[in-house]
């Protein structure tokens, strides 16, 4: 007979980035998408399920016309590190030939799902593709030449939950991020 492993225990996260920080950096990142794009619609790019707090903040304080599109990936599964595989496990509804599209992650550490990202919807012949990360791990990172347009905040290499990032599905709905340290 096997055991199962039980799953570790954890502390309550502790406040790395603060709501308050949070929102106004969402406004900032918002006002130079605006910028760029001005009144040209675009097709946002929510990646589920991590981004899914910080694309729906972002875009409510867009003034162009929106298009919401989902993309499903899995890269991590129930583990603190990317498994450097990534699984497409919800595709497009929408072409994206000849459009404006602004791809939105949750967080950007190896860089693979990104790159693996940008390659497939290239293929779908985009006018343009702009990526916005709520965070990035620059010293995580394992993809030479990968551009971010817009960054929320630079992290340290560290694991961390909430604002829709999780750990096995829990702390998506913390309205900060924090770190995770185990009982």
């Amino acid at each position: 007979m096997s055991k199962e492993k039980p799953e570790p225990k954890y502390h309550e996260p502790t406040v790395y980035i603060s709501e308050a920080d949070i929102k106004a950096r969402v406004r900032e990142l918002a006002q130079k998408i605006n910028d760029e794009f001005g009144n040209e619609e675009v097709t946002a790019i929510c990646t589920l399920k991590g981004s899914v707090v910080f694309f729906s903040d972002l875009i409510r304080h867009l003034k162009m016309p929106v298009v919401c599109e989902f993309l499903g990936v899995s890269s991590y599964g129930n583990q603190t590190e990317s498994t450097g595989e990534v699984k497409v496990t919800l595709d497009l509804n929408e072409p994206l030939n000849g459009r404006n599209v602004l791809l939105v992650e949750d967080i950007v550490d190896t860089g693979l799902t990104l790159s693996y990202l940008l390659d497939y919807l290239k293929a779908k012949k985009p006018s343009r593709i702009k990526t916005a990360a709520f965070l990035f791990k620059p010293q995580a990172l394992k993809t030479k030449g990968l551009q971010i347009d817009y960054v929320g905040f630079e992290i340290p290499n560290r694991f961390v939950v909430g604002y829709g990032l999780d750990y096995a599905e829990k702390f998506r709905g913390l309205p900060y991020i924090g770190t995770l340290e185990r009982l």
